[in-house]
């Protein structure tokens, strides 16, 4: 897995749709670029990124089917120590995990068959969860940043159409105050 970098600044990343930079590109914005090779690695990324993590973070995932958001969610899941297998919350929406070691549950939400913003999700109690845990929301653009001016986004780019690259590009895009350190607090 390649070290944290800066991405350039150029045009395609203020705003661009294919990067996902989108609104989320401002001074209190930070924007750091991995090279993601296996599930493994996307595994122990998510494991690195749990280091990072405290009660009351909003983590919103960004990918194409099969691009390993629920893999890096597990990797979460296991440096948080929480209790109970992560896998795909489809068909129930929301899953959460109990912390084993004291530290914050993981709510694991997938918003992909949600479609009315955050007024639909507002069953989900996430505003009340949040506070105490890591809530991890993949499908969440455009779906639950009013939760949080704070917020990490992690969009996974992947090769698509009939193939077996499993090589990823991670973007990871910390908005607010709260992730100023993002990028030293990886490689540290």
């Amino acid at each position: 897995m390649e070290a944290p970098h800066n991405s350039p600044q150029t045009e395609a990343s203020h705003g661009d749709p294919a990067t996902g930079a989108g609104e989320d590109v401002g001074p209190d914005t930070v924007t750091v670029g991995l090279a993601v090779d296996s599930p493994e690695q996307m595994q122990a990324l998510g494991r690195r990124l749990a280091r990072v993590l405290r009660p009351g973070d909003l983590v919103m995932l960004t990918g194409e089917l099969g691009a390993g958001k629920t893999t890096l969610t597990r990797g979460l899941g296991e440096g948080l120590g929480v209790r109970g297998a992560v896998t795909s919350p489809t068909f129930v929406i929301a899953r959460v995990h109990p912390s084993l070691t004291g530290g914050p549950a993981l709510v694991h939400v997938d918003a992909y068959r949600l479609g009315g913003g955050l007024d639909e999700m507002e069953d989900l109690d996430l505003d009340v969860s949040l506070p105490e845990s890591v809530v991890v929301v993949e499908w969440g653009d455009g779906k639950v940043e009013e939760l949080s001016q704070d917020r990490l986004r992690v969009l996974i780019h992947r090769a698509v159409g009939d193939t077996d690259d499993e090589r990823r590009s991670v973007t990871l895009v910390g908005v607010g105050a709260r992730w100023a350190g993002l990028r030293e607090a990886l490689e540290g």
